[in-house]
């Protein structure tokens, strides 16, 4: 199962550095700042030192900068299904939020890699979970299609095994890689 860490600008030093060693156990880390003032530039370096450490690095919602900057791939948000096509001709993994199993047919008719479906647990701002059972459905209905990651809330071992058990793709998380 993989292990999806996405990162959070309250974890970043005043400089923007961000400290990998937080993710070291994580397959993919996604770069995610919804703030910051030069994004591409703290990008740049997010993926120049997330290649060293042997991380997939992916970038949120921009395909365009993802491929400028050698990212693994990209993560788009529920909007953004329109955009799986183009940025899969760049050659990028795609990824992309979902809530719904609409949503996850649309990925999977637009050739979306993998999804995230959420929220799966108790989250702030995220509206009632889904559930680990919601999570299992997804998985027998779409399973064999699409790669399924659960997403949200996602903060202790036994909410992990939960998911392993619900037999996902892999999980994703903000808090579990404090």
């Amino acid at each position: 199962m993989i292990k999806y860490a996405i990162t959070d600008p309250s974890f970043f030093n005043p400089n923007n550095i961000i400290n990998f060693n937080r993710y070291i156990q994580a397959d993919f880390v996604l770069f995610r700042d919804k703030s910051a003032s030069c994004y591409s530039q703290v990008a740049k370096a997010f993926i120049l030192n997330a290649k060293e450490f042997n991380f997939k690095p992916m970038i949120h919602q921009d395909y365009i900068l993802a491929k400028q900057l050698g990212a693994f791939g990209v993560h788009l948000n529920s909007k953004q299904t329109i955009a799986i096509k183009r940025a899969k001709e760049l050659g990028l993994f795609v990824v992309i939020s979902t809530h719904t199993k609409d949503e996850i047919k649309d990925a999977i008719k637009e050739g979306a890699d993998a999804v995230t479906f959420s929220p799966i647990f108790e989250t702030p701002n995220k509206g009632k979970p889904k559930g680990i059972e919601a999570l299992k459905e997804l998985i027998d209905d779409f399973g064999k299609e699409i790669k399924i990651i659960a997403l949200g809330g996602i903060v202790t071992n036994k909410h992990i095994k939960e998911i392993e058990l619900a037999k996902a793709w892999g999980f994703a998380s903000i808090r579990y890689f404090k």
